[in-house]
């Protein structure tokens, strides 16, 4: 999931008008209806229609999918093919939405059985469409939402389904938190396996940081599926993986065991200067201020072809405290400001907004950085902002620093963290709804998007792996660094046919 790192606060003001997916044609269920195999047929499930195969492979016992079952014939089959970004549109086979580890289990060892591609979904915000396929089985955990939370040990052992909204609220109850990113449909597993960064970034590390154990599926020989477990004492370098490298290369992750840390309220504060004439002194004030400031505080700012918006948090804090600690960004100009104190769930859960109030398609680009941004940069940045293709589109950045710099006990795959900050162009368009909206939009959108990332190669470096960057070469140094040999003998060692595969999947050693 895939995670898209905008801020929901500043969706709310500028982006309440517009969608994020181009709708599945009608003709869906019937273009996917085309490809069934005749290895499924549907049978009775409590509470769903189910699948099973009618032969499986003589190395072990035949598999029959269980859990809730949708397959193109079955009315709910276009919302349950639906992705978060409607660029992307896939007519799988078969979905099965898991209701436990079991169900997962079958799934991996019917797929492997009848050699039929999979995918594995959470939060569905794949942002290129990766956590889906055409003609194949989609393995969605989704709907995998245990919670259990040791106060005294300050720990927290979720199914891999809960979102991040779900999961920031449910921690806030008990004045606990862990990091996340700031869009609450947002898988939480998704963010959390590909490193996961946000407002508490600078004060509890990444969001693979608090990440202690994982349950986790893997295929087994000869054409199965088992269950382990990955932690310091089991299967430590698979947990080291995980922590920045998870999203479906190595299994399907079933709960995820968390360090929670306390945090009883926040400040969170908002500037908004009006226009975009303030850019060159606003953005090098935050990058010189957000990256060192008190670890307390994390900062987003954004540019809008028509606004600069400034978000901060900081924990444990008061309304004098945050806006002393940005008061050389917010002394420029005339910014609007407010500050508000709050619990994290509720302040949370309050700059969310609708997934159908949000544009219907988008396209990204990601990048680090680990020098401040020359004039001419920012300078690149206002020109292309004063020409974006629509409001929804913004130039997004994370300040780092802080806890990112101190790595967990057994490490992680992670590799950014001598990053002074993260950003990414982003274009928006499309509304949702409405079939082949913003269709016109797309190739102007997207080369937009190429010509943005290409202007700023020279200042920036790397990539992130939860917003993937689709053609770029050397994308594996990109994501991971000198990590990604290390990653291929994991991949080897936990999943050597590299059953889990996609377009930048990490292929094991022995490839």
């Amino acid at each position: 999931m895939a995670e898209c790192w905008r801020s929901s606060v500043e969706r709310i003001r500028t982006m309440h008008d517009f969608s994020r997916r181009r709708l599945l044609r009608t003709s869906a269920a019937a273009g996917a209806a085309a490809v069934v195999l005749p290895g499924i047929v549907a049978a009775e499930a409590p509470g769903a229609s189910a699948a099973s195969a009618l032969s499986g492979s003589a190395k072990s016992r035949p598999a029959k999918l269980t859990g809730r079952i949708v397959t193109p014939n079955d009315p709910g089959y276009a919302d349950a093919s639906l992705g978060w970004d409607e660029l992307f549109v896939h007519y799988p086979l078969v979905i099965v939405y898991a209701q436990n580890t079991q169900d997962v289990v079958n799934a991996l060892t019917w797929a492997r059985q009848h050699d039929v591609a999979l995918r594995v979904r959470s939060g569905g915000h794949s942002l290129e469409g990766w956590s889906n396929v055409d003609n194949g089985i989609v393995i969605d955990v989704s709907e995998l939402k245990s919670v259990h939370i040791d106060t005294a040990s300050r720990t927290a052992t979720v199914g891999a389904g809960l979102n991040q909204l779900e999961a920031v609220t449910t921690l806030a109850e008990k004045d606990l938190a862990v990091t996340t990113g700031t869009e609450g449909s947002v898988g939480l597993s998704g963010a959390t396996l590909g490193g996961g960064f946000g407002f508490l970034t600078r004060y509890l590390g990444m969001a693979c940081d608090s990440l202690t154990a994982a349950e986790i599926v893997v295929a087994s020989d000869p054409d199965c599926a088992k269950v382990v477990t990955a932690d310091l004492k089991n299967n430590s370098d698979l947990l080291w993986a995980l922590r920045g490298a998870g999203n479906g290369n190595f299994g399907i992750v079933t709960s995820l065991t968390y360090k929670a840390a306390p945090l009883k309220s926040v400040a969170y504060l908002q500037a908004t200067w009006d226009g975009i004439r303030d850019l060159q002194r606003v953005f090098d004030a935050w990058q010189r201020t957000g990256p060192s400031a008190d670890n307390r505080l994390g900062t987003q700012l954004e540019v809008h072809r028509n606004e600069i918006l400034l978000f901060g948090v900081l924990a444990e804090g008061t309304a004098a405290e945050a806006k002393k600690l940005l008061a050389p960004i917010l002394s420029i100009g005339k910014p609007e400001v407010s500050v508000q104190i709050g619990n994290w769930g509720d302040v949370y859960a309050g700059f969310q907004i609708p997934i159908e109030d949000e544009p219907a398609n988008w396209k990204f680009f990601s990048q680090f950085t680990t020098e401040p941004f020359p004039k001419k940069a920012i300078s690149l940045i206002a020109s292309f902002m004063r020409d974006a293709p629509t409001d929804a589109s913004n130039f997004f950045t994370q300040a780092f620093g802080g806890a990112v710099r101190r790595e967990p006990r057994g490490g992680t795959a992670f590799p950014h963290r001598n990053a002074l900050f993260y950003s990414e162009p982003g274009a928006g368009w499309g509304t949702r709804g409405v079939p082949g909206s913003g269709d016109e939009l797309t190739p102007v959108a997207q080369a937009w998007i190429a010509e943005f990332s290409q202007a700023l190669r020279p200042y920036v470096n790397g990539a992130y792996v939860n917003v993937p960057n689709i053609g770029m070469q050397d994308w594996e140094t990109a994501y991971w660094e000198s990590n990604f040999d290390r990653l291929r003998k994991i991949k080897a060692k936990y999943d050597p046919h590299n059953v889990f595969q996609y377009e930048q999947s990490i292929p094991p050693a022995s490839c």
